[in-house]
Parts: structure tokens; sequence; C-alpha cells
């Protein structure tokens, strides 16, 4: 095996057709006669599910083809969950804040930190009693509608409450450590 002066690598193998070193030309196109196919592997369609139900078949008219309508099952509206996760926050946030209100009370800092509390868990509760509140007109216009159904009255509901409780706990939390403040 010869080297190369300067390189450290030995020379690459002769190929036929060709000289030492040249590199074959890219293949481009479809492969040549009698060479093995290689097809892509077609989509995986997820099989119907049980809950599907055939509800009806309409025509289309002059042809053969027809449009097939199936009965999807009711969805949980997105809103009245977040809704539901906003306001759990807001009364999480409210007694973070109402702690800061208490140990803070004798100290300078503790209007300030409870303040921006009471600020994160207001909007927190606004959020979530806004998401609520649309999340149940959602829900009530998508029975009238007939095409999906949106389920999740209960947790919009929930939702509102727990804004609500959160954003005056936390109102409270700022007035107590105002009070403890300025005492």
């Amino acid at each position: 095996m010869t080297q190369y002066p300067g390189t450290a690598y030995p020379p690459p193998p002769h190929q036929p057709g060709g000289h030492p070193g040249q590199v074959p030309p890219p293949q481009f196109g479809p492969p040549p006669y009698g060479a093995p196919q290689q097809f892509a592997q077609p989509p995986m369609v997820p099989p119907p599910s049980a809950s599907w139900e055939l509800e009806r078949v309409d025509m289309v008219g002059g042809t053969e083809f027809g449009l097939a309508q199936l009965r999807v099952p009711p969805i949980t509206s997105g809103l009245a969950i977040g809704s539901l996760v906003a306001g759990i926050g807001a009364i999480l946030v409210s007694f973070v804040a109402g702690c800061f209100g208490l140990l803070g009370g004798g100290e300078d800092w503790g209007a300030l930190v409870t303040g921006a509390f009471t600020l994160l868990c207001v909007l927190a509760g606004g959020g979530a009693i806004t998401a609520g509140v649309i999340a149940l007109r959602q829900i009530r216009r998508s029975g009238q509608t007939g095409r999906v159904r949106f389920t999740g009255r209960g947790l919009g509901i929930a939702g509102i409450i727990c804004g609500g409780i959160g954003a005056g706990i936390g109102l409270l939390a700022l007035l107590l450590g105002l009070v403890l403040q300025v005492s």
C-alpha cells in the first residue's frame, strides 16, 4: 500500500471504469431496470373507533359517490378545563399572598410583596372567570348547531367560582397586609 506524500490516509480503492481516486457520479432518476424497487410505506389509517357510528349518507348529485356523516362523541371543552385550572391557581396564589401578608406585616416589604401576589391572583381569577363564561357560551351553542358537541358545563361553572374565590381571598390578603403594615 503506497502512501501519498504529506497525507496520513491510504489512497482510495480502484474503481472499475475510472481512475484511482475518481468518485462515481451521483445516481439521479429512477433506479436501473431490474434493480429492486423501494416503495414508501403507506400512511397508517387508524381503525374506526367503536364510538363512531354512521349517521347518514348523502348522495352527490350526478355521480355515484356519497358523503358519509359520522356521529362523533362529545368533546370536553378545553376552555372549561383551562378555567378550572386558572381558578385553582388563583386560589393557591391567594394563599401565598396571605402568608406573605401575615409574615411581612411588621416589615417594610410585606405590603409590596402581598400586592404583587394579589395582582397575580386577581389576573388569574379574572382569566378563569372570562374563560369559564366563554366556555359556557361555547357549550350552550354547540347543542344548537348539530356539529361537534362540547361538554364540561360543570367544569366551567367550577372555574368561575374558583376564580372569584381566588381573587376575593387575594384582595382580603392585601387588605390584611396593609392593615398589619399600618399598625
